[in-house]
Order: structure tokens, then sequence, then C-alpha cells
């Protein structure tokens, strides 16, 4: 039994998505109930206007019925200035370093593999192109880049496979299998991974323990032409109840979930827009030297400030671009990685633990979910550290994204971002940790991160062009977050 009182732990204003019945502006917001703050239920917040709401304000449930469903609704009680403290983290950001288990032998699978072939599809808004063209040129490229042939192909995997249908899959294995005629040993696809990018650490576990020799890992896209092709009717959207606990209240995007842990973050440790704006710019300044990037016209602060809101505090450009498009990258044996076309690039470390709730709205209140355990499980399992790092691929779906990656991973101390990102300087290409080197989501296009990984290998091989570090030899790349995400430490072969 709960009494219905709550704390008002997190909120954002969404400006930009409206569902039948729900225009915007409303607020989505999380409210940690007395009785046990740490259970924090997505809502909406009424009979208030969002210019009075603050973190810690007391709040009390309305129900709102509707049919046989009643939605618990939250409304501001008692004096605006008598503000309780946010609930407490389970794991203190700081500490989750404390927690990581430790190696269960000294022996490591990442020894045993190496990144051997990268390609990359057409990149673009709305190209029109049905998503299984785009999987096939990207994987194509690859196996031409790593000097294979379709023959020595022997395992595929993908994220998210056909689980997950509509803008964000081609089919899977079962259709990339079909179109290329490929019979492969191991396969792999489901969205329960290590992020995005999950695949390819996947496919590492399975090259390292002998059921394949070269794995062919693959992502695409092609959001842009499916919303296109809704607008246009020849799409119908999926209907019916929904037994999510979030979208009721119109949490419809990982957008209003994640404003609310940058809110937190504003809150407590002074961080602003300005913060995440100076990781927009650094990823535009990168893209104009990037001719596959989408958006390359240069930014200013003030075009980042004045860009039309979408919840707060995310405006248009802390949001990736919607693309189509498609990556590949291939992992192979390290003993059959030196007779290929190209130099390999090595695997350092991994980082997948799992150290805090998965629920989006029940993990870690001022970071981005799922990147503090699996950064400290990184650093636990190799001798290198933050210094080491000469390139940084982090995923950006939004700028907190990054932000919280940055951290996490020990580029600053937690809490520190405002002033490590300040200016912009310390990202550049020609700073200490050179941040998205293509643009990122955020003007190259949503790839998922596994254009990251793309990055990441351009980068260590020497074959950025315009955009490369030099003498660039170790390399991190993340994926995901929000749900269960990875990260990944490269080295060049040396």
């Amino acid at each position: 039994d709960v009494s219905g009182r709550a704390t008002l732990a997190g909120f954002t204003v969404n400006h930009r998505f409206s569902l039948p019945g729900m225009p915007a502006p409303y607020v989505v917001a999380q409210a940690a109930i007395d009785e046990d703050p740490r259970i924090r239920l997505t809502t909406n917040i009424i009979d208030c206007e969002p210019e009075q709401l603050e973190l810690g304000r007391q709040l009390e449930v309305v129900f709102e019925q509707h049919e046989d469903v009643w939605l618990p609704l939250f409304r501001p009680v008692g004096d605006a200035a008598d503000l309780a403290a946010l609930p407490e983290d389970e794991i203190a950001p700081q500490d989750f370093g404390r927690h990581v288990r430790p190696m269960v032998s000294e022996r490591k699978f990442e020894d045993e593999v190496a990144i051997t072939g990268i390609g990359m599809s057409d990149l673009g808004r709305r190209l029109m192109r049905p998503a299984l063209s785009l999987t096939v040129q990207a994987c194509a490229q690859a196996i031409t880049d790593a000097g294979l042939s379709l023959d020595e192909i022997d395992g595929l995997s993908t994220y998210p496979g056909p689980g997950m249908l509509g803008p964000f899959t081609e089919g899977g294995v079962t259709a990339l299998e079909s179109a290329l005629g490929i019979r492969p040993t191991w396969h792999n696809g489901g969205m329960e991974t290590f992020g995005p990018g999950g695949s390819v650490i996947a496919a590492m576990l399975a090259v390292a323990g002998g059921l394949a020799r070269h794995v062919l890992c693959f992502r695409t896209l092609w959001e842009a032409t499916h919303n296109e092709l809704m607008k246009q009717g020849r799409i119908v959207p999926q209907g019916g109840r929904t037994t999510s606990w979030q979208m009721p209240f119109g949490a419809t995007s990982a957008a209003h979930t994640l404003a609310q842990n940058a809110q937190r973050h504003f809150h407590r440790y002074g961080t602003s827009r300005e913060t995440l704006g100076w990781i927009a710019l650094n990823q535009r300044a990168n893209a104009q030297a990037n001719p596959t990037a989408i958006y390359r016209d240069p930014m200013s602060m003030d075009d980042y400030l004045s860009a039309r809101p979408i919840t707060t505090p995310f405006g248009l450009y802390d949001c990736d671009v919607p693309c189509d498009g498609a990556v590949a990258v291939i992992v192979s044996a390290v003993d059959a990685a030196r007779d290929l076309a190209k130099p390999p690039i090595r695997v350092e470390a991994v980082g997948t633990q799992i150290l805090e709730r998965i629920d989006w709205d029940q993990s870690t209140l001022t970071h981005e979910p799922q990147v503090l355990g699996q950064s400290a499980h990184l650093w636990s399992r190799t001798s290198l550290r933050p210094a080491d790092v000469d390139v940084a691929e982090l995923y950006d779906g939004f700028t907190f994204n990054c932000l919280s990656w940055i951290e996490a991973l020990g580029f600053c101390g937690i809490g520190e971002a405002k002033s490590f990102l300040d200016g912009g300087a310390n990202i550049a290409r020609d700073g200490v940790l050179p941040l998205n080197t293509h643009g990122g989501q955020l003007s190259h296009g949503r790839t998922h991160g596994m254009g990251l990984i793309h990055e990441a290998v351009t980068q260590l091989r020497g074959e950025a062009g315009d955009r490369q570090v030099a003498g660039a030899r170790v390399a991190v790349a993340s994926s995901g977050g929000l749900t269960p995400s990875g990260v990944m430490l490269l080295r060049t072969d040396a």
C-alpha cells in the first residue's frame, strides 16, 4: 500500500511530440514515491504551469479514468518553496568501479580477434531505397575492404534483428543470408545485447570461441524513408492498447527519459545548455571535414541555443539526425587477420557489465543509464588508462549521451563536464580528447553506434583524410545507453 504522495524527481517539458488527445506542450515527469523513493513513476504533472515546477516539489496522485484504465497523474501540493532532497542513487556515480566483477581468468578473448574490414552504404535523408539494398552495399564494401571473398564469411551478426521491425532493421540475419547466399556456421541477432554495436562484441566472442573465422556484422536504418512513407499513408502504424508504463503519459521517445537525466545533472553539477552546445558544435565542425556527413553547414552557439525546443533542456541540435544508411564491420580471428588486405585493428578490451537497473526511468539519476557500469568494466580489463586514448567515438544519440560517456570513462571527473567542455578546445580534433571525428550521430547521421566503430577503425588506419587525428593509435568507441550498452577499446597492431 502506498499513500499517493511523492517527490518530483525529474521532469521535461515536451514540445515536439504529440499523441491523440495529448497535444504538445505537456510535462513528462518522474515521481519518486514517499514509501520507497527508489521507485519512480513516469507520469504527467497537472494543475501547474511548467515554469512553476522545481525538482523536489511535493506531489500527490490524481487518478484519471480512460475506459477500464486508471492513469496515476500527479499535482503539486504544499508550499512551492518547501523542496525535498532528490532520491539517492543505489550506487553513487563515482563508485561504480568498486562493484565490477574481477576477470574470471587471465586469458582475454579480446587478444584472439581483430577488426579486418569496414563498409558503409550511401547515407542520406529519404534515400527511398529498400533497406536490404543498403545492407548489401555496406557488406560488399566491408568484404572487399578486408580482401575476403563471400565464401570466406562464416558468421553473421546484427542488431536488432527482425524483432524490432519498421525503420530500424532490414530484416536481420535471415534477410541478408538469403540475399547473399551465405550459409553461416554461427549467427546472431537481437536487442538484448551490448547496445547497437553489441553485434560486434558478440562476433568477437564467437570467433574467440572457435565457432567462426570471419563474422560479418551489420546495422541498417531507414528511418527517414520510413517516416516519409508513413506520411504518404504507404505504411500504416501499429495500433492497439499498449503495455508500456511510459507511453500513456506521452513519454514516446528516449528523449523524454534522457532529458530528465540531463536536467538532474544540471541541478546537481551546474551543467548548462551551453555545456551540451559545445558537443553539438564540435560534431558539426568535424562533419564539415567529412564529405559523407548529412549536416555540414557551420553552426554557432547562437544557432544552437535558438533552435526550436524538442523536450527541455533539449533543442533540435541536441538530437541526432534520422537517416537511411547501413554500416558493416568484419571481425576475424587474429591469426587469419595478418594475411588480409589491411593492417588488423586489435581489440584491447570491452566493457559490458550491467550494474544498475535497466528500466529507463529507474536507473542512474544524473547520468545516462547503462554507461557507468560498462565504462568501469572496460578499464578493469586493460592496463591502458583514459590518458592513453587518442580518439573517442562516443555514442551521441543526444548531446547528453556523449557527456555521460565522457564522465563515465574518466576523461574528466564525475560532474566536471562543464569545465572540461567549456569552449570546446578539449574535444576538438587537435585537443586532448578528439571526439566524434566524423561528425557523430548529431551531424553525420544516426547509425546507432556502428558508424562510431567504423570511424574508430578509419582513424586507427590513418585513412580519415582531412579529419585525421595525427598519430592515432588507441581509440574508444561506445554504443547505446538507456538500454544495455557496450564499449570497446581498439588499438593498432603494434
